[in-house]
């Protein structure tokens, strides 16, 4: 079952053709990653996913009332404009107070419903566009560079709690992200893009791929030695059939 795909899209804005031929599809309760350079289409790809931007060529399949989250790129809140927590979670869309109440323990932030949107930190804040996502119990949560401008501490917890979420839900997972080692660790597989898809597939494959150290300009380690040191002394009793492909690579 798929829960949204593209067929050969292809997006033009004015002159300049900014995705050509993308074919990918998401299914239920996978952790997909887009990784690429600036410019590369990321945002393009989600926003053409989500409907907001029309395609040039190719097409969009979704699956009949497909329920989707959406957490956008770190949202500026005017810091004059007094808006709690609480408020902001109705925000287009009206939300109880149990849902609410809900909707931040799942997130880690138990009982900061009257705390100033304003006056949070920013895992702070990150987790409650996250929790306002939630509140449309969605098949599939599309995050776009949720972790810009976190330290790496507070993005390794931002991508545990996006597992935890997975887990929990069985909701499908789209990010957009460079953050590329803490990344690797949380996705079942990764897309990288540069205007089409360069390369993809589970994150060992991609990180010993040459057009992936092509895209980031990685030497023969790079971000490989990160993600090595980040996932297998963890999860290598899950990973031990992948071991010849890495050595092979």
């Amino acid at each position: 079952m798929t829960l949204i795909a593209a067929e050969n899209l292809s997006v033009r804005m004015g002159h300049t053709d900014v995705l050509q031929g993308v074919t990918l599809s998401i299914k239920p309760a996978e952790i997909v990653t887009i990784l690429g350079p600036n410019g590369s289409g990321k945002s393009t790809l989600l926003r053409a996913l989500l409907g907001i931007v029309p395609p040039s060529s190719g097409r969009i399949l979704r699956q009949a009332a497909l329920r989707v989250g959406y957490v956008p790129q770190r949202l500026t809140i005017d810091r004059s404009l007094p808006m709690t927590v609480r408020r902001f979670l109705s925000l287009p869309t009206r939300c109880t107070d149990a849902a609410a109440t809900a909707a931040l323990l799942r997130v880690g932030l138990p009982g900061v419903e009257t705390r100033q949107m304003a006056d949070l930190s920013g895992g702070q804040f990150q987790r409650v566009l996250l929790a306002r996502a939630l509140l449309s119990d969605p098949q599939l949560l599309v995050l776009d560079e949720p972790t810009q401008g976190l330290d790496q501490p507070g993005e390794a917890a931002f991508y545990r709690l996006i597992a935890e979420v997975r887990e929990t839900t069985g909701a499908a997972i789209l990010m957009v992200s460079h953050d590329l080692h803490v990344v690797m660790a949380a996705s079942d597989r990764v897309i990288c893009l540069n205007g089409h898809i360069c390369c993809e597939g589970t994150p060992r494959v991609v990180s010993n791929a040459p057009e992936y150290r092509a895209l980031f300009g990685l030497g023969t380690q790079g971000a490989l030695a990160l993600y090595q040191h980040e996932h297998d002394h963890t999860h290598d009793h899950d990973h031990a059939h992948h071991d010849h492909e890495h050595h092979a690579g």
